[in-house]
């Protein structure tokens, strides 16, 4: 088995890497699309996050692996035999990594009931698709602006419910699909319709790096993958398996994770001073920061966790051609975002992740 890219050994792309870690923590963020040129780690980074995402438990003799702690989003099967009085086993199992090809049909993606077999035998038979593989993993789809519409909407559709309900002359089935949805995508190829943009949680605009030190470093570390890729995965394996606790932790804290009306005000704000249209990505930025918090280790939400995510949340909702901006553009939204949040990133630019102190108005609720 080829050996992947470890995914912190990736150079520069602190916001590609940022979007995709906060979908790891929470997958209710809706996703990211990765917009870039050709040749920027897009997809690499995609398979790299798969690999060092911790490990989860699932029932183990479960199709839809569903998780056992989680009766109330278990799979048509799973229920039936709770209710039978059956103990789901469970096991542990790697987080799984999907490809979805762009030639994917709607049949293939969701699943298949049998009507002739319900008809004839009374019996209720369903063939998983790819949002059954992809549940509890990330699935990827490269070049999203080549699938089918359709096929886009049924996705993020699912990936926005947490399940996926197939329903045919009145027989139904239903098993959860909670998956980080990641998307690729060369704007040269074509552009995704408006629609299908505001769908995705999070939008990153990356281009190829300009430092020379920095495109110095890529050569040098993908020259020591090729020669021996088991022993440079070695070598970034503590800096991997640490990221992958950091993400472990705060997914289980996420929920607990508290913001305050003021917070609230902050989002309102910032969204309608920008003329962004509808009320998602409002959403987008609470969930978000308050999975950048818990990545932080932190409980409650602060104008810095606003600052960072809001940018990933605005660039492709913007009136006007959101998705032509360059990257001077996307710097400029991120200057604007500190003026009107009131937050300082730390260091020199975006990639010092380290926490502001967090002043904040004492009362807090949970979502």
């Amino acid at each position: 088995m080829r050996v992947i890219f470890p995914f912190t050994a990736i150079v520069g792309q602190e916001r590609m890497k940022r979007a995709l870690i906060l979908n790891a923590v929470d997958t209710r963020i809706g996703g990211v699309l990765i917009r870039g040129e050709r040749g920027t780690a897009k997809s690499t980074a995609a398979r790299a996050l798969a690999a060092l995402l911790p490990q989860v438990r699932v029932v183990s003799d479960c199709r839809f692996a569903c998780d056992p702690e989680k009766p109330d989003t278990w799979c048509t099967e799973c229920q039936e035999r709770a209710e039978k009085g059956e103990k789901l086993p469970s096991k542990i199992v790697r987080t799984p990594f999907i490809d979805l090809p762009v030639s994917a049909t709607e049949d293939r993606v969701v699943g298949t009931l049998d009507i002739e077999k319900a008809i004839r035998k009374g019996e209720r038979h369903f063939e998983p698709g790819i949002l059954a593989s992809a549940n509890r993993g990330l699935l990827y789809i490269d070049e999203v602006n080549l699938l089918d519409d359709h096929v886009v909407d049924i996705l993020l559709d699912s990936a926005a419910m947490g399940m996926n309900i197939v329903e045919r002359e009145g027989i139904s089935f239903t098993h959860p699909a909670r998956f980080i949805l990641v998307g690729t995508m060369n704007p040269e190829e074509g552009e995704l319709r408006p629609q299908l943009l505001d769908r995705f949680g999070l939008s990153v605009e990356i281009h190829g790096i300009s430092s020379s030190r920095e495109r110095v470093e890529i050569m040098q570390r993908n020259l020591a993958y090729e020669q021996d890729g088991e022993k440079f995965r070695q070598e970034w394996l503590q800096h991997e398996e640490e990221l992958s606790r950091k993400i472990d932790e705060a997914r289980r804290i996420v929920d607990e994770v508290t913001y305050s009306s003021r917070d609230l005000l902050a989002i309102a704000t910032m969204t309608a001073s920008m003329n962004v249209e509808g009320h998602r990505a409002d959403l987008v930025i609470l969930k978000a920061a308050r999975a950048q918090a818990a990545f932080e280790g932190r409980t409650s939400i602060n104008d810095f966790d606003i600052g960072m995510v809001a940018e990933l949340a605005l660039l492709h909702r913007m009136k006007g051609g959101p998705m032509q901006m360059s990257e001077m553009d996307a710097d400029e939204l991120h200057e604007k975002i500190e003026k009107l949040v009131g937050y300082k990133e730390p260091g020199k630019d975006e990639e010092d992740s380290n926490t502001p102190s967090d002043k904040k108005e004492p009362p807090q609720k949970k979502v």
